[in-house]
């Protein structure tokens, strides 16, 4: 008998179709194999599928044997999920344009995918925001909630590390092929997700390069994977933007973390604020929008004390309302320049202030 399995793996190999063409074919055939031999004559009866895209499919189904994409996608030992297969992610089934088919690493099965949340946000966040991010969802520690992400820079990096730190399995939703990992500075985190922390997965072939049309392409996996897409910083003209329309057309709970009106990554979440997105400052702000219930569940955070000098204690306080560099802490304190640079270190040390790049020193507990 033959093998329907591998006509998926055959069109998930394809290059110059989407997603949306695979699926009016199975739509209109009813059967993946028949929809993959489908005659040219057949095709063009179709409704809605520009000429030139079943030229294309025609084209380069010529140069693909369905039982060698299957074969080796197994051989590699990357599981495949397609829309026949049990495993296959109920929400996506339900969104404009599901994706053909799943390429994964890592463990699913270990993820809650009744307990999803998006994060998403600017690759170059500030460390108020990034701060912001990790305190809310350290909040979920060693809870049943998945978060979901896109493996890139900033925010999503925060949000995948803050998972595994805090026993929070997590989904990175990529943007391109398994050997084709972008960015590479997340190679590490990309190893410690599949090692057991959740999964990776990619609707593309293993040695597909991550183009930047390929990003708000995936995010739509990333929105319809989720019951709540969470944005921590958002310019006007933004991936995480994007994200935020798609879960607002998919139904889903749209949810942001407000930061600095000065900062132009905060544009776009007083933007999706305004337009009734829920405002959230804490893990029981998402709790409550979700309406999930397991307060019972959240361990208590340990409120950390210090014994301050009374310098630290007055650097301490003016750097819980507002980031600062040395020179403006200088002239809102008049303390010496010299011992300053003590205090900051001490503080530094002890890990209640950081200095980011841009030189300024934030609370980070």
């Amino acid at each position: 008998m033959d093998n329907k399995e591998k006509y998926w793996y055959s069109f998930a190999r394809l290059t110059k179709t989407s997603s949306a063409f695979v699926n009016k074919l199975y739509s209109y055939f009813g059967s993946i194999d028949l929809a993959w031999n489908a005659h040219d004559n057949e095709l063009y009866k179709i409704e809605g599928i520009q000429k030139r895209q079943i030229e294309a499919f025609i084209e380069e189904r010529k140069n693909i044997t369905p039982q060698e994409c299957m074969d080796y996608i197994k051989e590699r030992d990357i599981d495949f999920i397609h829309p026949e297969d049990v495993r296959y992610p109920y929400m996506l089934k339900h969104i404009d344009n599901p994706p053909t088919g799943l390429f994964l690493l890592g463990n699913i099965d270990i993820c809650n995918m009744e307990r999803t949340l998006a994060v998403v946000g600017s690759r170059k966040a500030s460390e108020n925001s990034k701060n912001t991010l990790r305190n809310i969802l350290s909040g979920f520690a060693n809870t049943d909630i998945c978060i979901v992400s896109g493996l890139a820079e900033g925010i999503d990096t925060v949000a995948h590390k803050t998972a595994i730190e805090n026993n929070i399995k997590t989904i990175a939703v990529i943007g391109g092929g398994f050997d084709k990992l972008y960015p590479k500075s997340n190679v590490e985190l990309f190893n410690k997700i599949i090692d057991g922390n959740g999964a990776v997965i990619t609707e593309y072939w293993p040695d597909t390069d991550a183009i930047s049309w390929h990003f708000p392409v995936r995010n739509r996996i990333v929105s319809g994977l989720s019951k709540g897409v969470l944005i921590a910083e958002a310019a006007m003209k933004s991936g995480a933007m994007i994200t935020g329309k798609l879960a607002l057309e998919q139904g889903k709970e749209l949810m942001c973390i407000p930061g600095l009106i000065s900062n132009p990554n905060t544009e776009g979440i007083y933007s999706l604020l305004k337009t009734g997105a829920t405002l959230i400052t804490n893990t029981q702000d998402i709790l409550d929008a979700l309406n999930w219930e397991f307060k019972t569940n959240i361990p208590p955070k340990e409120e950390k004390t210090y014994n301050f000098s009374e310098e630290e204690k007055l650097i301490y306080d003016i750097l819980r309302k507002d980031s600062l560099t040395m020179d403006e802490i200088v002239t809102k304190t008049n303390l010496n320049i010299n011992d300053l640079m003590v205090i900051l270190t001490k503080l530094e040390l002890d890990g209640v202030i950081s200095q980011t790049h841009g030189e300024k020193y934030i609370i980070i507990n």
